[in-house]
């Protein structure tokens, strides 16, 4: 990294001068001194002075050489925001000197002890130019740790103070010295990002400390022989499960194939785990093998097995018609067998309008110009969008299904992999797997291959196709099993999918056609109303892009 040493000596001084401006901050506050508070308002434009230079450095760096690999980008973007929480530091020392005018008297402090917030402080300063540059995340820990501490000083020093201003006595006093113990907790928000940022700077992706643990704990569990500093994280996007996704490897070996690290709520992590354990009973390999899972607090984590192959929406991007051929029929028949092996007799009520109104109002906030209010047209009167939505809340609490499956509960293109060298499909994203309807998964499929932004071309007749001939085979499988009421769900279930899709649309044009789709169904279905709804059935049109 000789073309960053002169970031090392940047950062060298920041910390320095941060470190003098809350020693100082200690000094006031013991014994007041208007030197001092003066001299710590104008180290403060001297220290944002020298984070602007940083910020500069750390641009020009990235923009003038071209050469910077992964490891020494990542370390400019650590120390850029290494020099911002400095300077927010920096900023709280001044907050906190500016308080003190408000104390009638400075004794009145000495009755709280705030010499732990220091202690934790400094010697957090301490170590950061020792964890950045020689990438020790013992020494990173240590810094995000001071945050805990000081949450735990302030959460009872909080608690001390509005107990005493029940008295009503020294109110303004008090109210004072909570800000001041405000201004040392935030000190350790910074702290802590800080200690993030090297955390970042040597695993390569930004995890929360809660995270870091968690991956850490989980691959000394397995015994890993795996130094954290020797770790590629390779974060995964696309998900919305609300969960934290990578893949794990090891950096040192270039064949290593790697574990896939998620962390989430426990509740969601737990059902994952049940849910693999269940998919194993059913059909053997479906799903990742589970090397470990831990618990902690409210959070879990979990290490699968990496799968290898691409994902089916992969598949259908590429101009490759016998590996997608090859695909989407193991697609179709892994699906076949699943359900025909865990079908169970016994009606099962309709839940789709109810998943519906409860994702609603997140359409409405991404694209309010979709909730429609009751209008008269020509003499016409058209319901609002939530009024068409409620009726259709009634026609489906007549609907059953006649049995249920176990169903995958998110079955996006995305939550399938392909292994063309093994010829088998895999599920992922397995948290809401159930005995249900299989509409749900079927609809979910559908709309999450429409949904694709991609309007011409191959690829959009890969979609239009994919979609028909999903749809021909569920009907094929519903005719099979006398499924009578099969259309009308089907129905209902992508009303569901289309309307709740707008969320995550920016396109306003796409978005609205979508949510048109999702309108146009309901009002055929209440537009039906007094017939046989076994009779019903959905426009194949509805699926192609073209054609709406």
């Amino acid at each position: 990294m000789h073309s960053l040493e002169g970031l090392e000596q940047k950062i060298q001084f920041m910390v320095l001068e941060v470190s003098k401006q809350v020693d100082d901050t200690l000094k006031v506050l013991i014994r007041p001194d208007n030197s001092i508070i003066e001299k710590i308002a104008s180290r403060d434009d001297y220290i944002d002075n020298f984070k602007s230079v940083i910020e500069n450095t750390c641009f020009s760096r990235l923009h003038s050489q071209a050469h910077l690999d992964k490891t020494g980008i990542d370390f400019i973007r650590a120390v850029n925001i290494i020099s911002n929480n400095l300077e927010r530091i920096s900023d709280f020392s001044v907050d906190i000197a500016r308080q003190l005018r408000y104390i009638s008297d400075h004794r009145f402090l000495d009755q709280f002890e705030y010499r732990p917030f220091f202690r934790q402080i400094l010697g957090a300063l301490d170590i950061v130019v020792r964890s950045l540059f020689h990438r020790d995340l013992s020494l990173a820990l240590r810094i995000c740790r001071a945050e805990f501490v000081l949450d735990k000083l302030y959460k009872h020093k909080f608690d001390r103070i509005i107990a005493q201003l029940q008295s009503g006595k020294e109110t303004h006093n008090l109210i004072t010295t909570l800000f001041i113990f405000r201004y040392l907790e935030r000190m350790g928000d910074s702290l802590l990002n800080i200690g993030e940022a090297v955390i970042f700077s040597v695993v390569g992706e930004k995890l929360k400390i809660n995270q870091y643990q968690a991956l850490r704990e989980s691959l000394d569990n397995l015994d890993f022989d795996l130094r954290m500093r020797d770790v590629d994280f390779e974060s995964i996007w696309g998900t919305r499960s609300g969960c934290r996704i990578g893949k794990v490897t090891n950096g040192a070996q270039s064949n290593a194939t790697g574990v896939i690290f998620k962390e989430g709520k426990l509740k969601k992590i737990l059902q994952e785990k049940a849910n693999i354990q269940q998919w194993e009973t059913i059909f053997p390999g479906l799903t990742p093998k589970v090397f470990g899972f831990q618990e902690s607090m409210d959070n879990a984590s979990i290490l699968l097995e990496f799968l290898t192959g691409c994902t089916f929406q992969e598949i259908v991007f590429n101009d490759d018609p016998e590996q997608l051929e090859n695909a989407f029929f193991l697609v179709q028949e892994t699906a076949a067998m699943i359900w025909q092996n865990t079908l169970r007799k016994g009606s099962k009520p309709c839940a789709f309008t109810s998943q519906l109104f409860s994702r609603l109002e997140d359409v409405f906030v991404a694209h309010p110009e979709l909730n429609t209010p009751r209008t008269h047209f020509c003499g016409l009167e058209l319901p609002a969008t939530e009024e068409l939505l409620a009726e259709l809340a009634e026609v489906e609490r007549e609907l059953t299904a006649p049995f249920t499956v176990f169903t995958h509960g998110d079955y996006n293109i995305n939550n399938i992999i392909y292994n063309q060298k093994e010829q088998r499909v895999h599920y992922i994203d397995v948290h809401r797997s159930k005995l249900d309807d299989y509409v749900q998964d079927v609809s979910v499929f559908l709309v999450s291959n429409f949904r694709i932004p991609i309007f011409e071309g191959a690829v959009r007749n890969n979609l239009n196709q994919v979609g028909l001939r999903f749809l021909q085979f569920a009907r094929q499988f519903a005719k099979e099993h006398h499924d009578a009421t099969f259309e009308i769900r089907l129905a209902l279930g992508l009303i569901r999918s289309f309307i709740t899709s707008a969320r995550f649309e920016l396109n306003a044009e796409f978005a609205a056609g979508m949510f048109a789709r999702g309108v146009y169904l309901a009002e055929k279905i209440l537009a039906y109303r007094g017939r046989p709804w076994e009779r019903f059935q959905v426009p194949v049109q509805i699926l192609q892009f073209r054609s709406f």
